[in-house]
């Protein structure tokens, strides 16, 4: 345990979330465990007219806990490693969909938490992550930049513990993009390729429900972005 780690663990009372390590909320050696990757990751079944998803492994061991932690207690050292694996998933889903054209510009767009989780849990985490991704992305010399164009309207449920046609119901038209968030982003939207960005992919709904909303507004989704996805059971349906 370096100085550091151990200043750490005396003033926040923190450890790493992969190996319980005291100090950093991620340790070096668990840091270098990461993924580096990213790949396709459908769902199954895979909702009707979902862009292709992209996640850097499984909602699992490391990245679960990377994800939980952020998310539920407020982990918030862990938005930058979490931003980069988005990162990771935003290129990934850039050099397959358009290769070629590392030059072009990238708008991400986060799925849009309910304001009461926000509250609850003292910020947005989708959102942060999306913005630390797009900082990553630039500073690699790419054009990019997150904006969460998106609402959710009142009367949205949370998604834990409903199955894949509740989480599809509890969804459907629950998105919206409002005009003043359009008229922010402006002409830079059209010339930008739009990814749905997310922490996990679990049945695909939110994303698809992001992706439709985005559509109503006249905006083509390239790609959905996520950290991970849950385990596929059987042979993914192509959209």
């Amino acid at each position: 345990m370096t100085l550091i780690d151990g200043f750490l663990d005396l003033l926040l009372g923190s450890a790493c979330v992969g190996c319980g390590r005291a100090g950093r909320p991620l340790c070096r050696s668990c840091r270098t465990t990461l993924p580096a990757e990213a790949h396709v990751a459908w769902p199954t079944p895979t909702p009707a007219g979902l862009a292709p998803p992209f996640a850097t492994g499984e909602y699992a061991d490391l990245l679960r806990a990377l994800v939980v932690s952020h998310k539920e207690r407020r982990a918030f050292a862990l938005t930058r490693p979490l931003g980069d694996l988005l990162a990771i998933s935003v290129r990934s889903a850039l050099a397959e969909l358009v290769p070629g054209r590392p030059a072009d510009p990238v708008l991400l767009v986060p799925v849009p938490s309910r304001p009461a989780a926000v509250r609850e849990r003292g910020h947005d985490p989708t959102l942060a992550m999306a913005r630390r991704a797009a900082r990553g992305l630039r500073a690699a010399g790419g054009s990019a930049y997150a904006d969460p164009l998106l609402r959710l309207r009142p009367g949205v449920a949370d998604q834990a513990g409903r199955d894949v046609a509740q989480r599809a119901a509890n969804l459907t038209g629950s998105m919206a993009c409002p005009s003043a968030a359009l008229d922010r982003v402006g002409r830079r939207v059209a010339a930008a390729h739009v990814v749905v960005c997310d922490d996990v992919v679990t049945t695909g709904a939110t994303a698809r429900e992001a992706q439709r909303a985005l559509a109503a507004s006249g905006i083509r989704t390239l790609a959905v972005a996520a950290v991970a996805a849950t385990r596929r059971r059987s042979a993914p349906t192509r959209r």
